[in-house]
């Protein structure tokens, strides 16, 4: 995790940032493992669940762990991403969106019914077949975090 690199780094009064564009995906622990248990309850075989979870920008982690610190931009590294993307448009052309999560359906046939599953397999309502050129990424979500909610997740986190 950066968090954890950063608050390391802050002794030295700079934090490095690889990009001031770079977004990732936040999901606390605690988090991962209720969406798993929601997950093997809802679960029929072979799909692949996804949350619908927040964003944030590395720069305001940066901020939210010491807004003092000088900011050096060191440069992306080779294969490290500007952002996270958890369902490509290609993955779209399968998946369904419900309240709280998405569910990439199996690539082969499943045993089961597919309409069926999309009516009953979650508590607040029928999913829906995302739209055509879809694609959840850490860069385009509509749900970033504010420098204030890192700061508190931070502490909150950091404290257990």
């Amino acid at each position: 995790s950066v968090i954890p690199f950063f608050q390391d780094k802050q002794k030295t009064g700079t934090l490095p940032i690889t990009d001031e564009r770079m977004t990732r995906f936040s999901i606390t622990l605690q988090e991962g493992v209720d969406f798993v248990l929601q997950c093997l309850k809802n679960m029929w075989g072979g799909e692949l669940f996804v949350p619908k979870i927040p964003s944030y920008r590395i720069i305001d982690v940066a901020r939210a762990v010491n807004p003092n610190c000088q900011l050096e931009y060191v440069g992306i590294r080779p294969g490290e991403k500007l952002h996270e993307e958890m369902i490509t448009e290609t993955d779209a052309l399968n998946t369904i969106e419900f309240k709280n999560y998405y569910v990439v359906l199996p690539s082969a046939l499943p045993r089961w019914d597919t309409e069926e599953f999309r009516q009953k397999s979650d508590d607040s309502g029928h999913g829906q077949y995302v739209s055509d050129g879809f694609r959840y990424s850490s860069g385009t979500n509509p749900e970033f975090l504010s420098v204030d909610e890192l700061s508190e997740l931070i502490s909150s986190q950091t404290c257990k």
